[in-house]
């Protein structure tokens, strides 16, 4: 049976990639069944990020499991349950993020490192993702979420919000410190908005005036366009440096100017992934010793920072900038965000 009432359809409609590098196309296809530990969910949204466009033009090493429904910031109903599934009822709002699962017995598992698990899978990427009418979860793996929760606007936090979240968290930034968001695109505007909740002092970097005007909105404090001026200088001449950075840019120059923009014992977060020949950053080697400076990764985030991350957003601190869009415009939505025309998040609407 479905989420509501009525006989569940045998096939459903899913955008599928099945060759590197080409156009998704929506084909129907039989509905999965969910195995021992998985839920079927009837997908209402899904949020289309960058990592989309990286697993589509196979930029990462290994690439995705071919063929693909892409997608990973994805809202629904629990339609049916798998043995030994407790806890959920048909119909539960829930929320799908990039990490399907872990092992859990892995050193990194047990050392609060689930994101960087080994034999981990990603949803979207090694599994099938939410650019479909249903998909498969792994229950212990989903968000819970609360029944009037508006599954639209809560669907970008299930990645972008939880990763930018965990990025400031790595930074070991103070409330009342300073703290840089370098790139104000679909991660760095959902940035500033924890950094604020979270009592930081937001710089934000960007090239786009019109990005650097929705920072400000937000709460960012102290703007720099980066096409106008020097980041490094402008950040250490108008508030002496900042205590740490999340980059949420792709290009490489932010994230070496990023190292610049740190006040000694400062921690640089990266976030964004460029991949490709982009993937790679020069760096002084004095300059990182002579002044204490950390640079860190930071992977989406573990079930705990998901937690965390949904609770600033249902109190209404956080909010992803979105607009709606239908499936079968997905192709049209990755080509505006391969030309970064994209302000805020896209969110794929499926009926």
């Amino acid at each position: 049976m479905s989420a509501g009432t009525g006989i569940r359809p045998a096939k459903m409609r899913a955008a599928v990639l099945r060759k590197l590098k080409t156009r998704l196309k929506i084909e129907r296809l039989p509905i999965p069944e969910p195995g021992p530990g998985e839920i079927l969910i009837k997908v209402v949204a899904c949020g289309v990020c960058h990592s989309d466009l990286h697993a589509i033009d196979g930029d990462w090493n290994p690439g995705p499991v071919l063929p693909l429904i892409p997608g990973h910031e994805v809202t629904g109903h629990v339609a049916e349950l798998g043995a030994g599934v407790t806890g959920f009822r048909r119909g539960d709002p829930i929320g799908v993020p990039w990490m399907w699962s872990a092992c859990g017995h892995c050193e990194a598992c047990l050392s609060g490192m689930e994101t960087v698990c080994r034999t981990g899978q990603a949803t979207g990427y090694s599994k099938p993702g939410g650019y479909a009418e249903y998909m498969v979860a792994r229950a212990d793996f989903v968000a819970r979420l609360p029944k009037r929760t508006d599954l639209v606007a809560v669907a970008p936090i299930l990645c972008a919000g939880v990763t930018t979240y965990r990025g400031l968290k790595r930074t070991n930034a103070r409330p009342g410190q300073w703290v840089a968001v370098v790139g104000i695109g679909g991660l760095g505007h959902i940035a500033v908005q924890y950094a604020v909740a979270m009592g930081l002092r937001v710089a934000a970097v960007d090239i786009d005036p019109k990005k650097l005007a929705l920072a400000k909105k937000l709460g960012a404090e102290f703007l720099v366009n980066a096409r106008e001026e020097n980041p490094v200088s402008a950040i250490r001449k108008g508030i002496g440096g900042v205590h740490g950075a999340v980059v949420a840019a792709v290009a490489t120059q932010a994230f070496e100017q990023s190292i610049g923009m740190l006040r000694a014992g400062g921690t640089v977060v990266f976030l964004g992934l460029p991949g490709g020949k982009a993937d790679e950053l020069r760096a002084s080697i004095a300059q990182i010793s002579g002044r204490e400076l950390s640079i860190r990764g930071s992977s989406v985030g573990t079930r705990l920072d998901l937690e965390e991350a949904v609770a600033f957003a249902l109190r209404g601190e956080v909010a992803a900038k979105i607009e709606t869009a239908p499936l079968s415009a997905a192709n049209a939505v990755l080509n505006r965000m391969r030309r970064g025309k994209i302000v805020g998040r896209v969110v794929l609407t499926i009926p």
